[in-house]
């Protein structure tokens, strides 16, 4: 029988109101997953069970996404994002002092902002299609990168065609092997939640501030080399967004890293769950997590 999923929602002391998914024994070696753009915890829903037949897996709604609950006050920005996950795992019953985490797209700075913080808590980073080098980077970001250079409404504004149904739905689609693979309400789930009023001006600022997370790589790979933390990169091979050699680039921090191209895209998470967690659950094994 696989492990219940329970669903809660945890005020903090700074207002935010996080929305989370667990499961397993809170005695186990904790896993903290964290999505991207533009899903929530959801992303994980089949994940989870696996992983918790021996850990006690949590999956928290980022600030902007899902179902937490913002302060009308708050400001969207990736520091922010990591300060209120670190208050999070500080705040929920049990924290943690030592856990895992699993990164992908909006996640990775987000989790290796964590990990500069405390970077005894980490035990083990699973990244997929999380970056961490700027040989990550495909061209998809041009237009975000000119975004980036002039901040004008008119580059702000060519980037809302990304925030509808067509956008998001390529994002799961492109590069994908099976599209039968692909539940429907996992991109349909995340475009009502980005047409929820105000959401795409918190979605565009966020696409912002991402260029504040690019002068931090080197901060992120001095850790890399000086934990020598265990890495393990699954990686949709066919992703346009953050292309392979974002994931072969942590063997040169991590020379003990492992790199598995999957034949899938973006969201591989979504098509090839049984294989990463499978994947997780040997490495943690082998690395005595």
């Amino acid at each position: 029988m696989s492990p219940s999923i329970t669903f809660n929602t945890i005020p903090l002391p700074s207002g935010e109101k996080v929305f989370y998914r667990s499961a397993g024994p809170d005695s186990a070696p904790t896993i903290l997953l964290l999505h991207g753009f533009p899903s929530s915890s959801h992303q994980y829903r089949n994940l989870i069970p696996l992983l918790a037949t021996k850990y006690r897996v949590i999956a928290p709604d980022l600030p902007g996404f899902g179902f937490t609950e913002l302060p009308s006050t708050y400001v969207y920005n990736f520091k922010n994002l990591a300060t209120t996950i670190g208050m999070f795992l500080e705040t929920i019953p049990n924290p943690p002092a030592k856990y895992s985490i699993y990164i992908f797209d909006y996640g990775a700075p987000v989790g290796l902002r964590l990990a500069l913080s405390k970077t005894s808590a980490i035990q083990a980073i699973f990244t997929q299609n999380g970056n961490a080098y700027v040989e990550g980077l495909g061209d998809f970001w041009e237009p975000i990168r000119k975004y980036w250079a002039t901040d004008s409404i008119e580059e702000r504004d060519a980037l809302r065609p990304f925030l509808t149904i067509d956008g998001t739905k390529w994002q799961y689609t492109n590069g994908t092997r099976d599209l039968t693979a692909l539940a429907p309400e996992s991109y349909y789930l995340d475009q009502a939640l980005l047409d929820r009023p105000g959401n795409k001006e918190i979605q565009l600022d966020l696409f912002k501030d991402y260029a504040n997370n690019l002068p931090l790589y080197p901060e992120f790979q001095k850790f890399f080399r000086e934990s020598q933390v265990p890495l393990l990169a699954f990686w949709g091979k066919n992703d346009t967004i953050f292309i392979p050699p974002g994931a072969e680039a942590f063997k040169r921090d991590l020379p003990n890293a492992e790199v598995r191209l999957l034949d899938a895209g973006h969201f591989a998470g979504e098509t090839e769950t049984g294989e990463i967690g499978n994947l997780m659950l040997e490495f943690l094994e082998k690395n005595g997590i």
